[in-house]
């Protein structure tokens, strides 16, 4: 999630013991090493609980290292990678994707016709889906999300949106919401290396916040989402706000909304969704609802105006926000309409990543909710996976067909970390049992059978079950041999110092009615810092009935920081990890790959927001050589930092050719930067000279020698 978006409201206030507090109370009873990482920082041996040796969780991987020297940190306009490398800006901001859409030009108006057949704004969580018979290594789409818009560079050419607090004109509405979603774009490699992308193809499109969008899972037809635009509620008007991601083994892209509460407001009374949820009470983040429709588009704005009218049926405007919190998946190889899979919960999604793939085993999918406090989740399809599902040449199958048959009917689960370095899956279902002892319904106030309504309150549900309130939790991604989990922590600017009391309540509510949440958690071992500005990384793996094995993977911090748990230096000190990729690169073998949103620290002080990689030693292994930035003591893999981004930007979205011979990254909201006004083409390592009207990015990076990525 980008800083520009967040919500620093505490939208939890249950009573749940928090994540810091649980590795605490673990960690009272064991030594904390100084220097090294993940278990070179935190000594959670023993076969975390299980009675096991350190050698049973230990993996024969064939020992990877990383082939670049770690780059110094860098404030310029300009994005740095090391020697050996080059770097391209792909598809900015407003690149055509069709011949109905203008070249782009420094001081070009934007309109609700070229931003909706342009690339969409701020670039995010993206995938590539192959369209080559060398497995897309160069050519391929491109699904990218587009997560929020930068208002003064949107409306740059008349000096800004038009009465921004006032009443907005509707075509400058209809270009901010045709900003947001997703774009679908095809990508061809060229003689000489670089990357392009195709105009014309057809495959190019956007997903908007306007465009039609199917329901589908346990809230599809229900009462909770029938609206004026979808009686009978199987449909909603677009996805928005749109962060990290995910892709599904049968060949389709997972795209997340996070921060869409924004966009809606509700001056009235709430529900009890509404409030757990953070939705506005005075007005939406651009304002959009005071915009006036015409004709049969009358509720094109005002459906973003939730609260609650004189005499009007629940379904014409309330219930319009509950249409959106999900996860959409998209057939980027077809014009099919998209499809948010309430199964997976609603909430403030960050991305979407699945998990190990076994024939004849049931497919999983991890999702955390990106607020302070909240909590990781995990979907569990009630299908067990058919290999004959998975995409190859020749198979035109229904991918979003196949899609429903694995997202629409499964089990989703809350994360509760125990102290002993284990943890437990919690069901939520109108059947699960509360610590209370009530059913999760019942405790809900919901019918016994009602699967629509635990989905609709998720966090509510999650809070009953007791989950584990986490420093919001970002991206995951997965280590597909060994199955071992990974999951960003980027931070928590709410927590309190190590002395004071956990708050529970806002108005002393029992957390058995729901809707109240968890709302501070003191510092502790884990998260030694009021306003813990650094964040971490965790990892697990799974283990029978519905538990798990934990640990901290490395703590972000500061090499002059008196707490520099993980013993970083100025070679690959870091903040606030984000974005977050598992680079396989063979049988027990890869590179894990993370990304900063940081801002306000000593780190970003010495460093714009950065790409880093590291060789991750086996879960449970210990370090002992308490050598600085080592992670396993075996093959000397260091954690390095691979590139910075330019000034003001967020580093953010990664994938790499089937190849390894080139890796994709986003830049998000940059100050001023690319440095050329077309950019298409452009040396992504360019300083900017001058001002220019800053414009997010995907940039491609590659070895001048063609070799693999980092190695």
């Amino acid at each position: 999630m980008s800083r520009d978006v967040e919500d620093h409201r505490i939208h939890n206030n249950s009573q749940n013991l928090p994540f810091g507090e649980v590795v605490e109370r673990h960690l009272s009873r064991r030594q904390i090493l100084q220097g090294g990482l993940g278990l070179a920082a935190l000594s959670m041996m023993g076969g975390f609980g299980l009675g096991g040796s350190n050698g049973a969780w230990a993996q024969n991987k064939t020992p990877l290292a990383l082939a670049f020297e770690s780059i110094k940190g860098s404030h310029t306009d300009a994005v740095v990678v090391p020697p050996g490398y080059r770097a391209q800006v792909l598809i900015p901001w407003g690149t055509p994707l069709n011949a109905r859409a203008s070249a782009w030009q420094k001081d070009l108006a934007m309109t609700p016709e070229q931003q909706a057949n342009s690339v969409g704004m701020h670039h995010d969580g993206m995938h590539a889906f192959p369209l080559d018979a060398e497995s897309g290594s160069r050519r391929f789409l491109l699904a990218l999300n587009n997560e929020y818009i930068d208002q003064d560079a949107l409306w740059a050419p008349q000096g800004g949106p038009t009465q921004p607090d006032g009443v907005r004109p509707a075509d400058e509405v209809r270009t901010e919401i045709n900003a947001h979603g997703v774009t679908i774009v095809e990508i061809r490699r060229q003689d000489d290396g670089g990357w392009t992308h195709v105009v014309d193809s057809p495959y190019n499109r956007r997903i908007t916040t306007a465009t039609p969008i199917m329901l589908a899972g346990p809230v599809a037809g229900s009462d909770y989402v029938r609206t004026r635009y979808s009686i009978d509620g199987t449909r909603t008007r677009g996805t928005n706000n749109n962060c990290a991601n995910g892709y599904t083994p049968w060949g389709t892209y997972l795209t997340c909304e996070e921060n869409w509460p924004e966009v809606f407001v509700n001056t009235g009374e709430r529900f009890s969704d509404d409030a757990r949820l953070g939705l506005p009470t005075d007005r939406g983040r651009y304002g959009w609802e005071t915009a006036a429709g015409d004709g049969e588009q009358e509720d094109e704005f005002s459906r973003f105006d939730v609260t609650p009218r004189v005499g009007e049926a629940s379904e014409d405007y309330r219930n319009e926000a509950r249409t959106f919190g999900y996860v959409v998946e998209i057939d980027p190889y077809t014009q099919a309409m998209a499809v948010k899979r309430t199964a997976l919960g609603r909430f403030r999604h960050e991305g979407c990543w699945p998990g190990p793939v076994r024939a004849g085993e049931p497919l999983t999918f991890y999702t955390g909710h990106d607020s302070r406090n909240e909590y990781i989740y995990k979907f569990v399809s009630a299908a067990k996976w058919d290999p004959a599902d998975a995409p190859r040449p020749g198979n035109e199958a229904d991918r979003l067909a196949i899609g429903g048959k694995y997202l629409d009917e499964g089990t989703l689960y809350a994360a509760r970390f125990d102290e002993d370095g284990r943890g437990e899956w919690l069901p939520l279902t109108p059947d699960a049992k509360t610590p209370s002892g009530q059913t999760l319904a019942a405790a809900l106030g919901l019918a016994a059978d009602d699967t629509a309504g635990i989905i609709i309150h998720t966090c509510d549900a999650a809070d009953l079950m007791g989950a584990t309130p986490m420093d919001r939790p970002e991206w995951s991604s997965v280590d597909p041999v060994s199955g071992e989990v990974y999951f960003t922590l980027t931070n928590n600017s709410k927590r309190t110092a190590a002395d004071t009391e956990a708050s529970f309540t806002n108005d002393g509510t029992a957390i058995d009615a729901g809707g109240v949440g968890y709302a501070t958690a003191p510092a502790n071992v884990a998260n030694p810092r009021a306003n813990n500005e650094n964040g971490h990384i965790i990892r697990w793996r799974e283990q029978p009935d519905n538990r798990f094995a934990w640990e901290i993977f490395v703590f972000g911090s500061d090499a002059g920081a008196g707490d520099n748990r993980s013993g970083l230096t100025e070679d690959n000190q870091f903040a606030s990890p984000d974005g977050l990729w598992y680079d396989t690169r063979g049988e027990g073998q890869g590179i894990l790959w993370f990304q900063t949103d940081n801002s306000d620290n000593a780190v970003a002080e010495y460093t714009n927001d950065q790409l880093l990689a590291v060789v991750p030693g086996a879960l449970g292994q210990q370090n002992a050589s308490g050598a600085g930035s080592v992670i396993d003591a075996a093959n000397q893999s260091h954690l390095k930092r691979f590139a910075v981004g330019p000034n003001g930007c967020e580093v953010t979205g990664i994938f790499a050719t089937p190849d390894r011979t080139a890796l994709f990254i986003n830049i998000q909201h940059p100050g001023n930067w690319p440095a050329d006004g077309d950019a298409l083409g452009q040396d992504a390592t360019r300083a900017t000279n001058g001002q220019v009207r800053p414009r997010a990015a995907t940039v491609a990076i590659w070895k001048e020698d063609g070799g693999q990525v980092g190695l």
